[in-house]
């Protein structure tokens, strides 16, 4: 791949936790029930809601995408990876403030920051120590505008 951007490693982001809330539970093998499943007659299921359609399981590919994704957090301070991927989980900023313990515009700079980190990583240049957050945000973002 040539080089990666930040709208790209968002998607990678967002679909890696799409496929972990699509894998299967993890269930304890060699228990079983012997109990006969119970057959329900129509005047049983009169005013229920019918159950919630499940989404399809992840196909193998997308699954080997979230296993070479999920490592890029690894390059990120522990509160910047748990903020990124709870904002690729999808969960709304409020929640993510009150959380962490920061405001609205905190919380959006950690996570361009964050995203900012990952695109520089895999683009293989080194992060640099004595600039500021803004000057990687910066430089990750003009790098990706043309």
């Amino acid at each position: 791949m040539a080089e990666w951007t930040r709208e790209q490693v968002e998607e990678r982001l967002i679909e890696a936790a799409d496929v972990m809330k699509r894998l299967p539970e993890v269930r304890v093998q060699g228990y079983f029930s012997v109990w006969p499943k119970i057959v329900h007659e129509f005047a049983d299921l009169v005013g229920q809601e019918p159950p919630r359609m499940k989404r399809p399981p992840p196909l193998p590919d997308a699954i080997s995408r979230m296993e070479a994704t999920l490592p890029w957090l690894r390059w990120l301070e522990p509160d910047d990876a748990r903020l990124v991927w709870a904002r690729a989980e999808g969960t709304p900023w409020k929640p993510i403030c009150w959380r962490f313990g920061i405001s609205r515009a905190t919380a959006c700079r950690r996570w361009e920051y964050g995203l900012s980190v990952i695109t520089w990583k895999l683009n293989g240049q080194q992060v640099p120590a004595k600039r500021s957050r803004a000057f990687l945000v910066d430089r990750v973002r003009s790098s990706s505008s043309f």
